[in-house]
Parts: structure tokens; sequence; C-alpha cells
């Protein structure tokens, strides 16, 4: 993994963190550089999941859609009744799919620019003061943050308990990730994790970040979905469609991909200062995840590639 990490083109004093597990055989990892408090990274490090997040809030809707508690096709303003009347027409799944037409993040952006951190709250007030939708819910596919930060809200008032405590009850706590959990503050970084650049601190919204974990949790997380541990899988690797029957390559916070024959469900994550990936190949039993903390480019894809073509020339 270090040769593979150096051919990506992280030279050898750059934080980051890559770990690999196929089924139940040890997971390995490749750690190195430092923190910004000077402490040297590795797989128990907590760091931020960034949109690694989304997946997680997914976890937490399916586990509230099949005890009935939460239906997919209940309109948004049942749970959020303070969002304008257009949340009437906006339904769970396609929140969940991004096919939901909310104002685009860089805008809801501007209108929390005055806010010191950008927290759920502040996301769902500021996502009140659009008169209207970008376009037809249902229509198209634009990725959305506020889309996951409704759904936290939404799976919050369902459950009748904050999300933090819901996804660690169903799903942290089953699987022992015990160094997982939602973080919303008051300060930016929870004790003894590797914070984020000063001038760009991870943000304290929930739903479409808001999680910090370790590598080793991460994979433990991964090996869980691909096992289907927690009786979702097959609801979080659903793809969404538009309303018109087009099929889209996002599942519930995973988006669906393939390499080499195989299908691979992965997602990214991003803030200033940090880049963290997550794949899966099922099938082979594979889970590759990794996180760069002090990383604004996208040398990610280079890195993930190269790690595919390792783990499928490894085989099953």
């Amino acid at each position: 993994m270090k040769a593979i990490v150096a051919e990506a083109g992280y030279r050898d004093d750059e934080p980051i963190v890559v770990g690999l597990q196929q089924h139940d055989n040890a997971p390995a990892f490749h750690a190195q550089g430092l923190t910004a408090r000077s402490a040297s990274l590795s797989a128990t490090t907590p760091i931020y999941a960034a949109s690694l997040s989304k997946q997680i809030t997914a976890a937490c809707v399916a586990s509230l859609v099949q005890e009935g508690a939460l239906d997919l096709e209940s309109a948004l303003s049942r749970w959020l009744p303070q969002l304008p009347a257009w949340a009437d027409d906006i339904r769970v799944r396609q929140l969940l799919h991004h096919t939901a037409a909310l104002p685009a993040d860089r805008d809801i952006d501007a209108v929390l620019a005055g806010d010191a951190d950008r927290t759920s709250e502040g996301v769902i007030r500021a996502l009140a003061r659009f008169p209207a939708l970008r376009g037809r819910p249902g229509g198209d596919h634009a990725y959305s943050n506020a889309g996951y930060v409704c759904l936290a809200a939404a799976s919050a008032r369902a459950a009748g308990r904050p999300v933090p405590d819901l996804a660690r009850e169903r799903l942290f706590a089953p699987l022992s990730m015990d160094d997982t959990f939602y973080w919303a503050g008051p300060a930016p970084a929870p004790p003894g994790a590797a914070p984020l650049t000063p001038e760009h601190p991870a943000p304290l919204s929930l739903g479409d970040g808001g999680v910090w974990t370790t590598a080793g949790d991460l994979l433990r997380w991964s090996q869980a979905l691909n096992a289907d541990e927690l009786g979702i899988s097959p609801l979080m690797h659903t793809p969404g469609r538009l309303d018109d029957g087009r099929p889209i390559d996002y599942a519930w916070g995973i988006g669906i991909r393939s390499h080499a024959g195989h299908r691979v469900y992965r997602h990214g994550g991003g803030w200033p200062g940090l880049r963290a990936m997550q794949a899966r190949l099922p099938d082979l039993g594979w889970s590759i995840v990794f996180v760069a903390i002090a990383d604004d480019t996208e040398r990610r894809a280079v890195l993930l590639d190269l790690l595919l073509d390792e783990v499928v020339a490894a085989g099953g």
C-alpha cells in the first residue's frame, strides 16, 4: 500500500491513512504523516468522514423504513413543517437519491455566509428563505448536501430522538464501532480528533456530514454492509429512479459504479484540507477506505483506481 500511495502522487510526509480488508480476514493499514497537532496519523485516529456520513444517515432512514416509522413516499413537509409550501411536493425517497430539486448548495451556502458555524438548524433556516424550488422534484439528479440535512432531521422526528442517539443504538453499537459518532459541536472537532485547518473547520451540520470515525471503524462499517449484517444492504444498494423511470447511478448515500466487471459501491468525501474515499466490492468481499487530512487535490481518484486494480487482481 505504501508503494501504491506513492504511485498516486502522495509524498511520504503527507498525512494519509489507507485500509483494506477482504471478508473476515484481518484488515491491513498504511498510515503516514502527522496531524495538525503533530501526532502520528494511524488507523485509530478520529477523523472527519465528510460526505461518507451520507450512507450512515441513509442507513438510519433504512432502519426506520423497515420498522414502518418512516414512509419513503411521505412528504418532506410532514417532517419539517417549518419549510415553505414547496416541501409538500418533495418525497423522502427523492432526498435519498438527490432528485428533490432543492436549491443548489452554493446558493444555500451564500445565505449561510454570515453564520459562524454551519449547523443543521442553520441549513434548514436557510432553506426556508427560498420561495421556490429550482425545478420539479423527481425530474433530475443534482447532488444536494441540504437534502441529507433534511433526511437527518426527518429521521430524528420519526424516531423521536436525536440522530446521534439513533445511529449509536441501531448502527454503531451493534457493529462495535466504538470510535464513531455524529458530532454537532460546539467545538469544531471532538477531543483527540485530527482537526481540519482553522480557516476551514469541519461543519457542524448532521446528515450531509457530521460523522467522526477512524479508518478501522470505516472498514468495519464497509464489511458489515458487504455481509448485510444489519439487514439493510439490499435496500441501501437500490438505485434511484427519476419520475419518468430513468435509473440513476446513486443508491442510498452510495454511488454505483463498476471496475473490471465488478460492481463497486463507493462514495467520496471532501472539505478544505480533507479528501476521503470508501469503495466496496461485495462479490469479492473487499473494502477500501482512505482519508488524507491535508489534501485539496483529486489524487484520490488515481489512488482509488490503483487500489481497485490491486484487489481485483487478488480476486475473491
